[in-house]
């Protein structure tokens, strides 16, 4: 008989076979416990308020939240497979709500989504005025637009002033525009039309609540189809960066993930009018955040003929120009706000600015960084699109996504959501260390001055682990293959 590559080829988990046996209740009863140490230790790290104060502290609750569901996904090999979609399931809710007791830890950008929300309700284009402008005065409310003794605080910016009291406001970068994309925006309109008077950030949360769990839904729903293990859904659906980023945070971002996952799902399919509507979706998760362009070259996996790439990316380039147009015909200014600012304030057109191209500085010119990062990135989609599986563009979409963070070495982690979704329906784990790499910086970075080493070290163990782990996989399997026949 041949010998199998179980858990060796790209794709799958391996199955660890026990020392000993283990029963299924103990399997599951284990699995229950990791869960609820690490749903505590989530909670706990959520009202955790040492961002400012003690950041090395809150890094540390960070790292056991990973521990913790690193220990929660070995128990959840043992379970047995009949099992495991509802417990993946309950496991999200009880992940994924510990992000909602307490207002936003991390990050001030939904502050910036409900301004958004209450300027469109007041029938007024988000494009056209900055949070400072006295034109909108009549919209500002205590929670966002503080003031007095209230303006005390290291997450708060001062306004101009217009007498002797003190102005602030929640939202960061309150001069400059906008820069989110219309599905975005049309987002946030749609929560603050639903959000009773004086919710304040927790209908953001909420929200973001929901679209969570809908990705977890999709993914499962994915791999029951294809008669994969429902347990990489796991990757997803108990990661500790999703109730901290997604939902605390309430970042766009889970929006964007949730479109990208169900067009990728569409877009495995050989029928055309499937892959057409999965193009739609793509185009709307680009038009919610403009990053998820990065898995066009999986969604092109392995195409051969014009009229399959074209039922692709023709649907996705008219959704996000039809969704721009009612903007366009509204707006006064520029639809693209601050978004060109923002790429030079980030420091992605020069790398010598920031710690953007980190591990590519290591070792070559900063003004070489960029032009390498472009090139690489190119050579991996089109390797994708010449030899991807095509019945599973989410494969070549996580290596060119993957790589694009890798050498990018962004610094805000929220980022990664989307590399996360894209681990859960692939199934290669060791990608998981990116997002892990990306939380590291954006916590310590500030304590540590910037300093390039912290991204070096960071991204520099992730990609290790995803070198190493490619290795591992493709020994096995090539030995495998040439196993002789007993």
């Amino acid at each position: 008989m041949a010998r199998s590559a179980q858990g060796l080829v790209p794709g799958t988990i391996p199955q660890v076979k026990p020392l000993t046996a283990v029963t299924p209740r103990t399997a599951l009863v284990t699995t229950a416990l990791a869960l609820a140490a690490l749903t505590t230790v989530l909670a706990r790290t959520v009202g955790y308020g040492g961002y400012f104060s003690d950041p090395v502290g809150l890094f540390g609750w960070y790292a056991a939240c990973w521990a913790l569901f690193a220990v929660a996904l070995l128990a959840l090999r043992r379970v047995p497979a009949r099992r495991v979609a509802w417990l993946v399931a309950a496991g999200a809710v009880a992940v994924t709500v510990t992000g909602l007791p307490g207002p936003p830890r991390t990050s001030t950008d939904s502050y910036r989504y409900a301004w958004d929300g209450r300027v469109q309700s007041a029938g007024v284009s988000p494009y056209d005025h900055t949070p400072q402008d006295p034109a909108l005065v009549r919209l500002r409310d205590p929670w966002l637009f503080p003031s007095g003794a209230a303006c005390k605080g290291p997450d708060l910016a001062p306004l101009p002033r217009t007498g002797g009291t003190a102005h602030c406001t929640r939202i960061n970068r309150p001069a400059v525009h906008t820069i989110y994309p219309p599905v975005a925006e049309a987002y946030f309109l749609a929560v603050d039309a639903l959000s009773p008077s004086g919710a304040r950030h927790k209908p953001l949360q909420i929200g973001a609540a929901l679209i969570s769990l809908g990705v977890t839904g999709v993914l499962l729903l994915i791999l029951r189809r294809r008669g994969d293990d429902l347990r990489k859904a796991a990757y997803w659906a108990w990661c500790p960066a999703v109730p901290l980023e997604a939902v605390n945070n309430a970042h766009v971002d889970v929006l964007g993930v949730l479109l990208a996952v169900a067009g990728l799902g569409l877009v495995a399919s050989r029928a055309l009018t499937r892959r057409a509507a999965g193009g739609v979706l793509i185009g709307a998760a680009v038009a919610t955040k403009l990053m998820p362009a990065v898995v066009l070259p999986g969604a092109l996996s392995g195409v051969r003929r014009v009229r399959d790439a074209a039922a692709v990316l023709l649907p996705a380039a008219a959704f996000v120009v039809l969704s721009y147009l009612p903007y366009v015909l509204l707006s006064h200014g520029s639809v693209f706000g601050y978004l060109g600012g923002y790429v030079e304030e980030e420091g992605y057109d020069d790398a010598s600015a920031g710690s953007r191209y980190s591990l590519l500085r290591l070792v070559l010119p900063d003004t070489w960084a960029f032009p390498v990062l472009v090139a690489v990135v190119a050579a991996v989609s089109l390797y994708v699109m010449r030899y991807g599986d095509p019945r599973r563009p989410w494969s070549g979409a996580l290596l060119v996504t993957g790589w694009s963070f890798a050498l990018l070495t962004p610094g805000y982690s929220w980022y990664a959501l989307l590399l996360i979704a894209l681990v859960a329906l692939d199934g290669r784990w060791e990608w998981l260390g990116i997002p892990l790499a990306g939380a590291a910086v954006y916590v310590l970075a500030p304590t540590l001055d910037f300093r390039p080493w912290l991204s070096n070290v960071a991204y520099g163990a992730a990609v290790s682990l995803v070198l190493v782990m490619t290795w591992v996989r493709r020994r096995g399997a090539a030995g495998a293959t040439a196993a002789p026949e007993s």
